[in-house]
């Protein structure tokens, strides 16, 4: 649950160049009809790629007051102008205009396992699942608003609404952004990681609760990159989530401030 959370929290940007062509002379126009099927090789030249790793400081699980230090993978890619892969999942711009972008995303859901902390014994696991959903964001220079819905499917079969706002800046080798955020969970999902049970309560020794549905976080979350080279980046991120309503009432949160800090190296094709 730790990492599923850090990939929620942690802003991985593509700052990908471009591969470059490949020879024109590796398929002849006698082997391969591009005309008909499309040169793959235009494909290749919009491919921007970053590739990286890094260490992320974080609660054991949502709602933990005791901390690990976990690897921490940054990949991210763009395909063309609309395909985008990062750790967390794939997202396909459906529409643009004027700034306004509507997306469609397809991800997982970690998750949480019971052996994940000393506090979660006796709770059982919650299963990993697949994520489905779309956001919507409008675009204004340096500003961005955004609001995203996600389904999961298996797991705690929850759905969760997010909606926010980001600013990004340049200055010479740095870029700078900040974003805040708030997130809305459904009855299944907070019912899922912040609910006990009567067989729960049994096994675990903590009071039986009925989370309900609301908004479940606040998340604050800076992030500095530094452009060593044309290709090598350092990037330094930090912030911290508030747990809220039924989400920071559960038995299971041991403290409903969740802070976070995270640094990692990449590399840009």
């Amino acid at each position: 649950m730790a990492l599923a959370t850090a990939f929620m929290l942690f802003p991985v940007a593509a700052f990908g160049a471009d591969i470059g062509t490949v020879d024109a002379a590796v398929a002849p126009a006698a082997e391969f009809d591009s005309q008909r099927y499309g040169d793959f090789r235009d494909t290749l030249a919009n491919w921007k790629v970053t590739i990286g790793a890094g260490g992320i400081y974080l609660p054991e699980y949502e709602g933990s007051d005791k901390f690990e230090v976990k690897p921490f993978p940054l990949i991210s890619a763009t395909i063309g102008d609309r395909l985008h892969l990062e750790t967390t999942g794939i997202t396909y711009d459906v529409f643009s205009w004027e700034g306004f972008t509507l997306s469609a995303r397809g991800g997982y859901d970690l998750g949480r396992k019971e052996d994940d902390s000393d506090y979660l014994r006796g709770l059982g696991d919650i299963d990993a699942g697949g994520v489905v959903g779309g956001i919507i964001s409008y675009e204004a220079g340096p500003f961005e608003v955004y609001a995203a819905l996600n389904k999961t499917i298996g797991g705690s079969d929850g759905l969760q609404g997010t909606f926010g706002a980001r600013a990004s800046h340049r200055y010479e080798r740095f870029i700078f952004t900040a974003d805040v955020s708030g997130t809305w969970a459904d009855d299944k999902y907070m019912e899922s990681y912040f609910g006990v049970t009567s067989a729960q309560s049994a096994s675990s020794g903590l009071a039986q609760y009925d989370a309900k549905a609301g908004v479940k976080r606040v998340d604050f979350k800076a992030s500095v990159t530094y452009m060593m080279t044309k290709n090598w980046l350092v990037t330094g991120a930090a912030g911290a989530g508030f747990l809220m309503g039924d989400a920071k009432d559960s038995p299971i949160v041991k403290d409903d401030v969740q802070p976070f800090a995270m640094l990692g190296v990449s590399y840009k094709f």
